[in-house]
């Protein structure tokens, strides 16, 4: 019990100190219709991004909102097997760390973290890399550089 009261104190510490009281997420819109979604459990997305900062940047990261905790990467799953490669290459991702603190109303703590994750295909000279936020809602778009599997 004391531990976990210590836990708790030192992650309120972190999260006070590391988290500005202002987002800096410019493309949150609350008003943006939940994806529907394919046969193949992938999120049905029909425009593309103008913005090369879509998702490239932590300030305007996709933001998938997923609801519940307990399959936190879902929705950047759904996201990216609707996607492919810019000559139609299959997409291989992975999640390499949590990062970007950010202050929400969608989390108990009031804070939240972005996920980055790394984008690879066959062929490709360098890794991209993709900002994504399950605690907001936003238009679903997209990334400059990719394209939609067929």
């Amino acid at each position: 019990m004391k531990n976990n009261f210590i836990l708790l104190l030192l992650l309120s510490i972190i999260f006070t100190g590391c988290v500005s009281t202002k987002s800096t997420i410019q493309n949150i819109d609350n008003n943006a219709p939940i994806p529907k979604l394919t046969k193949e459990n992938t999120f049905v997305i029909t425009e593309f991004s103008k913005d090369k900062k879509y998702g490239y940047d932590k300030d305007y990261p996709i933001n998938v909102f997923y609801r519940n905790a307990s399959n936190e990467t879902i929705n950047q799953e759904r996201f990216l097997n609707a996607l492919v490669g810019p000559n139609g290459e299959k997409l291989n991702y992975k999640k390499l760390e949590s990062c970007c603190p950010f202050p929400t109303k969608n989390n108990t703590v009031g804070a939240a973290f972005l996920d980055l994750y790394e984008i690879t295909w066959q062929g490709q000279e360098k890794p991209i890399l993709l900002y994504f936020n399950i605690y907001e809602k936003g238009a679903l778009l997209v990334p400059v550089g990719l394209t939609l599997k067929k």
